[in-house]
């Protein structure tokens, strides 16, 4: 993990290929000496944990070793511990921290807190290393979107996540964002890597204190409204793809397959990457070359009683290119996968922009960037 002044912080992030789609992670150092970890990077979740040697019970196949633990256990009553468990829980064993955490894809970890340094590099040429809370997982169950990796770095609200202990340890103000491309991109805390009068800013929703969520929505397509309105709608950086609920999937695709017929496209029935998948007279290489024949979607969000806001969603920003040089649509049925009445963005439509939680003054926002590099920052007044 790198930082870009005292005060933020940043590190990168990869984007690397399974078998289906992408998905991105970063790279994390901790221990000591400090071992590097590949993480998922997640906002919708908020417990950050490594597969550990503690033994493993179940594990799936990582790009590093296991994790070794400390032997810094965190005790059963620790604010850490009691915030990953619900009510008036109780403390079989008092001097460690039991956690399992379960995931939208049928996914689980299951292990104990322990504390550990993380190595965060700083602009100045120094380096600190806080002891933070972590999970040794040492029985974990794949879900439907398995990816290869280390743990899941947690980004989310609550006081286990990254951001808010190393907020309460007074090192970075209590703010996440990323900016991610078909290349990889950037993670960072603190507010110091952009200019907010550049930023579209909307409140959090006082509705749902565990996710990002900008609040009730309205859908539109098209630059028209699809009907659908005061949508509850999450940001969800560890998801690959954006989901809609089921009448909304179906509405949407509905209207897709309208627009596109005609229009030298074809579904591809023989491809699986995805649930619906175009093919046209020969196989595309990127998602510019058939952002011709589809339409953008839009969030519309009120970030006031008298004003609203926008969150584009365009073609490129919801089709991927398959293996076989196919259009694949990557918004799918939440329904499916037990979302509830939960809408989720996910990374597909997050990308080639800016996008921001800020939890000091519980508000969201994005603008449009180069994910390619870290930005420039504003001086440190």
């Amino acid at each position: 993990m790198q930082t870009v002044s005292p005060r933020d912080r940043y590190e990168y992030t990869s984007r690397s290929k399974g078998e289906k789609n992408w998905f991105y992670f970063a790279q994390v150092y901790v221990g000591y000496p400090p071992r590097p970890y590949f993480l998922d990077p997640d906002t919708g979740s908020d417990l950050t944990w490594l597969q550990c040697d503690a033994p493993c019970v179940r594990c799936t196949t990582g790009f590093h070793p296991l994790y070794r633990p400390s032997n810094d256990l965190v005790v059963c009553r620790d604010p850490v511990c009691a915030s990953l468990h619900s009510g008036d829980y109780t403390c079989d064993t008092p001097e460690q921290c039991d956690y399992e955490v379960e995931y939208a894809d049928g996914g689980s970890s299951l292990g104990v807190l322990v504390n550990d340094f993380f190595a965060l590099n700083l602009t100045t040429g120094s380096r600190m290393s806080p002891r933070l809370t972590l999970g040794c997982g040492y029985d974990q169950l794949p879900g439907a979107s398995e990816h290869p990796l280390d743990g899941v770095l947690g980004l989310g609200r609550g006081k286990s996540s990254i951001v808010s202990q190393l907020h309460d340890q007074g090192v970075v103000k209590n703010i996440v964002g990323h900016c991610l491309n078909s290349q990889g991109g950037f993670l960072f805390f603190g507010d110091d890597v952009y200019d907010p009068s550049r930023v579209t800013w909307t409140p959090m929703s006082r509705d749902d204190p565990k996710h990002y969520s900008a609040g009730p929505a309205e859908l539109r397509f098209g630059g028209r409204s699809t009907g659908f309105k005061n949508l509850n709608v999450i940001f969800d950086s560890g998801s690959s793809y954006t989901y809609f609920t089921s009448q909304i999937y179906h509405t949407l695709l509905s209207l897709i397959k309208k627009e596109v017929n005609g229009k030298s496209l074809n579904e591809a029935t023989d491809d699986y990457t995805l649930p619906v998948c175009w093919k046209g007279k020969k196989p595309f290489k990127t998602t510019r070359e058939v952002r011709k024949y589809f339409k953008s979607l839009a969030l519309v969000f009120a970030s006031s009683w008298r004003s609203k806001v926008q969150y584009e969603i365009s073609p490129e920003s919801y089709l991927i290119i398959s293996s076989k040089g196919n259009a694949c649509l990557g918004i799918l049925n939440g329904t499916d996968i037990g979302l509830s009445n939960f809408n989720m963005i996910g990374d597909i439509s997050m990308q080639d922009r800016l996008v921001i939680y800020d939890n000091e003054r519980q508000r969201m926002g994005w603008t449009p960037a180069n994910c390619d590099q870290p930005p420039k920052f504003r001086s440190v007044m």
